[in-house]
C-alpha cells in the first residue's frame, strides 16, 4: 500500500499541488496565469459541482496532467481523448453510463488514477476497455450498478492487469492467482489492505 502511494506521489506531486488553471511554466513562477483558456500548457483543471453537462466549456489541452470534474452531470468524456499526458482523471459523481472504447484509453498512456465511482456504469464490457491502460494503478467504481454485480471485483481485476488498487482495497495476490491461500493479513479485502483513494472518502469540505 505504501509503495503505491509513493509511486503515485512521485509522478503526480507537482500537478496535485497546483491550483486550477496553472501551467507548466508557472511551476517556477509565483504569479498566477492571466488567462486559463489562453494557455496551451495548462496542467491542472478543476471544475467540481458546477452542473456541467458537457466538456464544451472546459479547457482541454494536451498538456493537461490533472483533470478533476467530479459532481457534475457529464455523460460524454470523449473530448478528453486529446489529453495524452493525463496522470489523474476524477469523474466521480457524474451521469456516465458508458465508457469510451479501448482506443480512447490507449491514448491516455500515462493515466495512473481514475475515479469513476458514483456513476451509472453497469456494463462490464465498458470496463474491459481499460485493459489497454498500461499505467493505470488505481481505479474506483464503487456506488455504480456494476459494482453490485456478482464477481464484479474478480472480473475487473483480471481484466486490467496493471491495477494495484480497486475501490477501497489494495489488490491481493490471492485475487489474481486462483487457489492460492495466503495468511489472513494478506487475504483479499482485509482491513490490512484497505486504502482511501479518493479524498472525499475521509475528509469533509
Amino acid at each position: 500500500m505504501e509503495n503505491i502511494k509513493v509511486q503515485m506521489d512521485l509522478n503526480c506531486c507537482e500537478s496535485l499541488n497546483l491550483e486550477d488553471g496553472h501551467t507548466s511554466s508557472s511551476l517556477s513562477s509565483s504569479s498566477s496565469p492571466s488567462s486559463v483558456c489562453g494557455e496551451q500548457d495548462v496542467v491542472v483543471v478543476r471544475r467540481c459541482a458546477l452542473r456541467l453537462h458537457s466538456l464544451s466549456g472546459v479547457c482541454v489541452f494536451r498538456a493537461l496532467r490533472v483533470c478533476v470534474l467530479c459532481d457534475n452531470f457529464i455523460t460524454d468524456i470523449e473530448p478528453l481523448r486529446q489529453c495524452v499526458n493525463l496522470l489523474k482523471l476524477d469523474l466521480k459523481g457524474n451521469q456516465i453510463t458508458q465508457l469510451p472504447e479501448a482506443s480512447f484509453w490507449k491514448n491516455l498512456k500515462d493515466l495512473q488514477l481514475l475515479f469513476l465511482h458514483d456513476n451509472n456504469i453497469s456494463v462490464m464490457s465498458d470496463v474491459s476497455g481499460l485493459s489497454v491502460s498500461a499505467s493505470l494503478s488505481a481505479l474506483t467504481l464503487y456506488e455504480t450498478p456494476l459494482s453490485q454485480k456478482r464477481n464484479y471485483r474478480h472480473c475487473v481485476i483480471n481484466s486490467i492487469f496493471s491495477l494495484k488498487a480497486l475501490d477501497h482495497h489494495v489488490i491481493s495476490d490471492e485475487e489474481i492467482i486462483e487457489n492460492w491461500q495466503l495468511p489472513l493479513k494478506f487475504k483479499a479485502m482485509t482491513p490490512n489492505l484497505s486504502i482511501s483513494l479518493h479524498p472525499s472518502a475521509n475528509t469533509v469540505t
